[in-house]
């Protein structure tokens, strides 16, 4: 991948710690990173920025990330976007209904370190 534009991922994470976390190892990875606090930030970005893939977190305020991925694959030019659910353990009926919505995955924060992210990241884009 070195010659060409390397991809584009959006966090969508209000947590600010860990928006930081996976910003600091994707750009050390040369992954171009787009931020979104909440799910209206990131409907209302995700046009503009054309990302290659989204780690999407499903407790936020305004609207939830099961709400934006219901969004995302009603769109028919991200039909085929990954979504991966970052989420935390007690959040099992969401993982369910993010799975059956199209979600690519879901990853539970505390059972990954931000490098097995990046590793699970950079399969699913050779996936699309």
């Amino acid at each position: 991948m070195e010659a060409e534009k390397k991809a584009k991922i959006m966090i969508v994470e209000d947590d600010s710690f860990v928006v930081d976390i996976y910003r600091t190892k994707l750009l050390q990875e040369n992954f171009q990173v787009v931020g979104a606090v909440n799910g209206i930030e990131a409907l209302d970005k995700l046009d503009k920025e054309k990302p290659d893939l989204v780690l999407l977190d499903i407790v936020m305020p305004y609207m939830d990330g099961i709400e934006v991925l219901k969004k995302i694959r009603s769109n028919d030019a991200y039909k085929s976007l990954p979504v991966v659910l970052l989420t935390n353990l007690s959040q099992k009926d969401e993982i369910g209904k993010g799975m059956e919505l199209g979600a690519t995955d879901y990853l539970i924060k505390s059972h990954f370190t931000p490098s097995e992210v990046l590793e699970k990241i950079k399969v699913y884009l050779t996936k699309k």
